[in-house]
């Protein structure tokens, strides 16, 4: 730390992104819910030679081939739609546009780990709701309060979803609060609350491509509200970085929306392969939470999540650990390919015993 660092940030936590090792020829990774299959062969056709030439300029600082994608595939206007460079991006717009010191921000105990570290980067303050203990969301916490309610849906961590109907009724209970629904994970089975934004002003959809649209490198997010909300977005992209998309990626995200018979081939095979695993994991012994996700949050009786990821670290199987107390005995298991997730239920009855 140098002593020219602002004093605001000296006991800032940053975000610890999952592991990503320099060579994964020897490991099946299955720790940051990244998608099993390529991107669609029309996102690796639109980016050819004629392409890459062009890198020397500059892109299309609105956004507008791929906003117009995405407005096209949800039915709504391009000007609901505002784009970024991944999701966490959009969220950062998200809570420095709209919150402050005054209006803080609210969001469960457990739940996508940048959340608190926004808070803590933007001096907002922040009010954690506790999940039920089956892990579901108390949506009684959240009807009131002033503060924007940031809830990811699929949960982040645990993979349960909110219905539709109880998204509805945090929204509707104070119209003069804004409700931010991070869907991440949407695609995997929960309910979307986009056609929600054209009944509400105070709700902002915010989506990615990383997961079920196979581009996670290619880092593309998107928010989805009434133009006024995507208006106020657009003044902070405009402020920080009016090229935050790169060329590629705006190509890459309007062929991979385009591509539904591609979308719904690969989305179905990992939501066929994450219940194949389940069941797998309950004949072992383990016990989830109801994961809409493409992931699973287990834990086993006769071992730590630490010792359990470590084990498979020894057997060439990364997934994801976290600390927190009240999931520190779970581990967190990225829905991979049919075949790797065989190997995994393999590894673990040698590992737990089954």
């Amino acid at each position: 730390m140098s002593r020219f660092l602002r004093q605001g940030l000296k006991t800032l936590v940053p975000y610890v992104p999952g592991e990503q090792p320099r060579s994964v020829k020897r490991l099946i990774k299955l720790n940051t819910n990244e998608s099993p299959f390529p991107p669609s062969p029309r996102v690796l056709a639109a980016l050819g030679e004629g392409e890459t030439k062009k890198l020397g300029l500059y892109s299309d600082p609105t956004a507008d081939c791929l906003r117009r994608a995405i407005a096209a595939h949800f039915g709504v206007s391009a000007d609901s739609v505002v784009c970024s460079n991944g999701s966490d991006e959009i969220l950062a717009f998200a809570l420095d546009a709209f919150c402050d010191r005054e209006i803080g921000m609210q969001t469960p105990d457990i739940t996508y780990g940048f959340y608190p570290v926004l808070s803590g980067l933007y001096g907002i303050p922040m009010t954690v709701r506790p999940l039920r203990e089956d892990f579901s969301v108390d949506v009684d916490a959240f009807l009131s309060g002033r503060e924007t309610v940031v809830l990811a849906n699929p949960n982040a961590q645990t993979g349960v979803a909110l219905a539709l109907s109880e998204i509805e009724r945090i929204v509707s209970a104070d119209l003069n609060r804004l409700v931010v629904i991070d869907e991440a994970y949407v695609d995997f089975g929960a309910e979307s609350a986009v056609g929600l934004t054209q009944k509400y002003d105070n709700l902002l959809v915010v989506q990615t491509f990383s997961k079920s649209r196979s581009l996670a490198g290619a880092r593309i997010g998107f928010a989805i509200g009434a133009p006024s909300l995507t208006s106020d977005l657009e003044t902070v992209r405009n402020s920080f970085n009016p090229y935050n998309v790169n060329r590629l990626s705006l190509l890459a995200g309007a062929e991979a929306i385009s591509d539904e018979e591609y979308f719904e081939k690969t989305r179905r095979e990992i939501i066929r392969v994450r219940e194949s695993t389940k069941a797998a994991l309950a004949e072992l012994g383990f016990d989830f939470p109801p994961s809409m996700a493409n992931f699973i949050l287990a834990r086993h009786p006769r071992i730590s999540g630490k010792a359990l990821s470590l084990a498979l670290r020894e057997r060439g199987i990364i997934v994801r650990h976290f600390g927190d107390e009240r999931i520190r005995d779970y581990a967190r298991i990225t829905v991979g390919s049919e075949a790797d997730m065989a190997y995994l239920t393999e590894q673990l009855k040698e590992i737990v015993g089954g």
